[in-house]
């Protein structure tokens, strides 16, 4: 018997904010439409809907990607109209979780942590990614809070002493695409031996 093809499973995290940032809009776009090249494996993660998560999955489902939503107790049922609507989810898991609980299978199950920018709650998702050892790539000048993120990394690129994980800060949305790729494809591969 062959082997079970499992995609590569890109997590992002990013502002639900209802008028997201134009500059933070403009790289969700490119860091989306350049992940779509990878489409038939990769299969794109977030928190549900809002902001940045909808562009991103909307972007990532007109290019023929697959988008599963962690969507928090809060929006089970949310309708046309609610700022949190995000019809792109072509899988929606019901976590049963409040916005930040969410939060935990959303990174854990992501072979590779994307921050798109954002505030506190995605600063939350960084920092569970990196207690949880999973690649963080940060994307730098969206004109959110994580873009200061890279100040609070040592010289090496970790978050502290414990050097769990590098840091990856980029500012090219479409390099950071590939990278999400390469680490993610890199990831499984080590998953699938073990």
């Amino acid at each position: 018997m062959g082997l079970i093809h499992k995609f590569i499973q890109v997590g992002v995290a990013c502002s639900s904010d209802p008028k997201p940032n134009p500059i933070a809009v403009d790289k969700a776009v490119r860091f989306a439409k350049e992940l779509a090249r990878f489409k038939n494996e990769v299969v794109l993660m977030t928190g549900g809907g809002g902001g940045l998560m909808t562009i991103v999955s909307k972007v990532f489902y007109e290019h023929g990607g697959t988008v599963m939503g962690f969507l928090p107790l809060e929006m089970e049922g949310v309708n046309v109209g609610h700022p949190r609507w995000n019809p792109y989810n072509t899988i929606e898991i019901y976590t049963s979780m409040s916005y930040q609980a969410r939060s935990v299978p959303l990174v854990r199950s992501s072979d590779v942590l994307v921050c798109l920018g954002g505030d506190a709650g995605t600063l939350i998702e960084v920092l569970i990614a990196y207690l949880n050892r999973k690649p963080i790539i940060c994307l730098i000048g969206t004109g959110y809070l994580t873009d200061k993120l890279p100040k609070l990394l040592d010289n090496e690129g970790y978050l502290d002493r414990r050097k769990l994980t590098k840091v990856i800060v980029e500012e090219d949305p479409t390099k950071a695409a590939l990278k999400a790729y390469e680490i993610g494809k890199k990831t499984l591969k080590q998953h699938i031996k073990t």
